[in-house]
């Protein structure tokens, strides 16, 4: 798998939630939060992780899901499933 830096993730990241949640991408901060400051919904939630598992090759249970509220949250998870 390849090795890849937090970055790297979080130019990923960043860059499929202002597509799917039409934002500019600059509005996305590691400390923003999916509900309060990106006006996401837990569907909006799963559908990153999705995309990201699909990517990544790994899989995220609903309760690691379900712990998730920053983007900065997701990016641990991501880095977390790549690492082994």
């Amino acid at each position: 798998m390849t090795n890849l830096n937090r970055d790297e993730i979080f130019r990923k990241v960043r860059g499929a939630l202002a597509e799917a949640l039409d934002l500019e991408e600059e509005d996305i901060a590691e400390e923003s939060n999916f509900k309060e400051d990106l006006d996401a919904d837990s569907l909006d939630l799963v559908e990153l992780l999705l995309q990201m598992e699909r990517e990544y090759g790994f899989k995220v249970s609903d309760e690691e899901a379900a712990e998730i509220k920053t983007v900065g949250d997701a990016i641990d998870l991501i880095l977390q499933k790549v690492s082994g």
